[in-house]
């Protein structure tokens, strides 16, 4: 096979999984968007985390919430936890690198507030430790997994919402997070200043 069929393979894999995953992923995405705006209308703030490549979706997430998505809005109130190089370092090397979310949610967290938790295996310690702090400071988490959730989907409670993308492969998983973001960015949008 040469490349250019190899690429091709890969945008309708790509389209394939998106089409299913909105047929499983818009009323949780819809429900996920709402309990975000009802922490932000309460004076809440969203936290986020994740690793590798979820960290950065975590970041891109918070700023689109900080600056903005695709039109202007006041600032809002988001935290992506895995930014801070100092706090994290120390967490890891005085306690454990599972805790290095867990302990900022301990400090930052407020009941009302909502956790955006992120793991394409659905079996990241880190974040894994993260959901139970936020259980602890009575946040609601939004989970992003995939894979069939891992860990993590057994863990979530009630009031929580699974974002699952039902595929093993990490890229597809990760392409659908991205937009489950864009998607939870726009209905922010749209719930706080009407449709455009």
């Amino acid at each position: 096979m040469d490349l250019a069929s190899r690429i091709a393979l890969h945008f309708e894999d790509s389209a394939h999984t998106i089409m299913s995953a909105s047929e499983m992923l818009a009323v949780p995405i819809a429900e996920a968007t709402d309990l975000m705006v009802r922490s932000l209308l309460a004076n809440g703030k969203i936290l986020a985390c994740g690793n590798g490549g979820s960290a950065s979706d975590a970041q891109h997430f918070v700023s689109q919430l900080i600056g903005r998505h695709e039109r202007e809005r006041p600032e809002l109130a988001a935290i992506a936890l895995n930014t801070c190089s100092a706090t994290m370092s120390a967490v890891a090397n005085s306690y454990a690198w599972d805790e290095v979310f867990a302990k900022q949610i301990r400090a930052l967290g407020q009941p009302g507030d909502v956790l955006l938790a992120i793991s394409t295996s659905g079996n990241s310690s880190s974040v894994m430790a993260a959901i139970e702090a936020a259980h602890e400071r009575d946040l609601r988490v939004v989970a992003l997994t995939g894979k069939g959730g891992g860990s993590i989907g057994s863990m979530l409670r009630e009031g929580d919402i699974h974002l699952c993308v039902q595929h093993e492969r990490t890229s597809r998983i990760q392409e659908i997070h991205i937009l489950a973001i864009h998607c939870i960015c726009d209905g922010i949008d749209c719930l706080l200043m009407g449709e455009e």
